[in-house]
């Protein structure tokens, strides 16, 4: 059992509230997709959780054991983030090794054929690799680092298209064959949104949603058309927000559709996870 439970989690930087009365459950054997726009709180609360921060009140634990300062509860997580926490001067190769110090389960023989299928030089420095090879070590370190809990905060910055599908693709195999809580911090909400099977939502530090992604998508469908014809079929409902081009209008509507209502001048569709994200996170 892998299972992480934030309660009342609060952290503060001075006068400035990051997370604020944060309580969530990560469970075991799923993949996540945490979401909120710049500033939401998304790596604070991924940093808190594997104690590279403290929080300022409330608890944090990995199956019970509270995480901080406690070897045993972290061992169990594993953090890729947009940093680089390897000396430049190490060799790719030895960032897999010294990873293996800490996590025993690190699967050299899969790490050295991702190695080869992103063809990255594992006897090249960090130093002299682009961005992109940079975050491709980083994610081949953390598929392979065999830690039940692994953290994706940006995990495909400065990646082409393909080699972003590749991970994508990679991560659902790994996944597939050895399933582990994988959580993902991304803004590529519309690239990840076919992998990630709960959602956990923040919006200024505070949590907003904490769904499966096909419950939270159902609870809401888009109504497009002409303005008029749009804000005729609109009236009473609850509306999460609208965009307007020319006379054209689409509505966000939360709730459940009935198509009964629809005329021919208007489209009904469902919502997808970064319209219906960027809707939730309106100000």
């Amino acid at each position: 059992m892998s299972k992480i439970e934030l309660k009342n989690v609060t952290k503060q930087f001075g006068t400035l509230t990051a997370l604020d009365n944060v309580s969530v459950t990560f469970e075991e054997n799923k993949i996540y997709g945490l979401l909120g726009r710049n500033g939401a709180g998304k790596s604070t609360l991924l940093n808190l959780i594997s104690n590279r921060l403290f929080a300022t009140s409330g608890e944090i634990t990995v199956d019970g054991e509270p995480t901080v300062e406690n070897d045993i509860a972290l061992s169990k997580i594993y953090c890729m983030s947009d940093r680089d926490l390897y000396p430049d001067q190490m060799k790719v190769k030895d960032v897999y090794k010294s990873c293996s110090y800490y996590y025993p389960g690190f699967d050299f023989e899969y790490a050295n054929k991702l190695s080869e299928a992103y063809k990255l030089n594992i006897n090249k420095k960090i130093k002299s690799l682009s961005t992109g090879y940079r975050s491709i070590y980083k994610l081949i370190t953390a598929l392979a680092c065999g830690a039940p809990i692994v953290f994706f905060d940006e995990p495909v910055l400065g990646l082409d298209a393909h080699h972003r599908d590749l991970f994508y693709r990679e991560l659902i195999n790994r996944y597939s064959e050895k399933p582990t809580t994988y959580i993902i911090s991304t803004h590529l909400i519309e690239e990840a949104a076919d992998i990630i099977e709960k959602v956990v939502i923040l919006k200024e530090g505070k949590l907003i949603a904490d769904e499966d992604t096909e419950t939270l998508l159902s609870q809401g469908y888009s109504v497009s058309g002409s303005a008029s014809a749009v804000d005729e079929f609109c009236k009473g409902k609850k509306l999460l927000g609208e965009d307007t081009l020319g006379g054209l209008k689409t509505a966000y509507v939360l709730g459940k559709c009935n198509k009964d209502e629809a005329t021919g001048y208007i489209e009904i569709s469902k919502l997808d996870l970064q319209k219906l994200f960027i809707q939730m996170t309106n100000a």
